[in-house]
């Protein structure tokens, strides 16, 4: 199974790219408007895993070639341009999974509030731009690109997997759990996305204030 993160260029698609390749089986492809751009950083993935025991596949394209080749699509862009990105690639859509660990925010010297668009969440923004026939699914919300992109750091934490099509949210499910110490736990439909992306401003505003927690992340026990 191929997947696909479209901004991989990026912290969270860093992070995501080097976790998926040495845990899981999963061919990854990064996926930029500029290939060369996706390219240089598939290399650079590949550098880092270079002392790992991986054979993981890791490749760039641009955006619409990459979800052309994927199953599983991972919107790792930030949420401003995650809408106008989808309606750009929606003729390449058809039976994959979008996925989107996408959060408004908007910060001031306090730190970072949830700022959701008029959709009610950015999960919920994408699948009203999606065609109707794509399932979406909200997952990775709340986890440090940091600490994902740190492959001598332990994760332990959960990750909570919103979806209104069951079969696209087990496959989701299925991927993340594949991640060594992460657990994905089902939080319901997409329309409960909103309450799931509100932990990401929460999560950050304690690693900003909390001395020694600047990777923290969430486990429900």
């Amino acid at each position: 199974m191929t997947v696909a993160l479209l901004g991989g260029t990026g912290d969270i698609g860093e992070g995501l790219a080097l976790r998926l390749a040495v845990d899981t089986d999963r061919r990854i492809i990064i996926g930029s408007r500029e290939v060369s751009k996706a390219q240089t950083a598939a290399s650079e993935y590949k550098s880092r895993l270079a002392d790992r025991s991986t054979n993981a596949e890791i490749t760039g394209a641009a955006n619409a070639e990459a979800v052309d080749a994927a199953d599983i699509v991972i919107l790792a862009i930030p949420p401003f341009h995650v809408g106008d990105t989808v309606e750009s690639i929606a003729s390449q859509l058809d039976e994959q999974i979008l996925v989107t660990p996408g959060v408004g925010m908007q910060g001031d010297d306090d730190g970072l509030h949830y700022h959701p668009p008029d959709t009610g969440s950015v999960t919920e923004l994408i699948a009203e731009r999606a065609p109707s026939d794509v399932p979406v699914v909200g997952a990775f919300h709340n986890l440090s690109a940091e600490r994902l992109a740190d492959l001598d750091s332990e994760l332990d934490l959960d990750t909570l997997i919103v979806g209104d099509d069951p079969d696209a949210k087990d496959k989701i499910r299925d991927l993340a759990n594949e991640i060594v110490g992460l657990r994905a736990l089902d939080a319901g439909p997409l329309a409960n996305a909103a309450e799931v992306e509100s932990v990401t401003p929460l999560v950050i505003n304690i690693a900003r204030y909390s001395e020694g927690m600047q990777d923290v992340g969430v486990k429900f026990i």
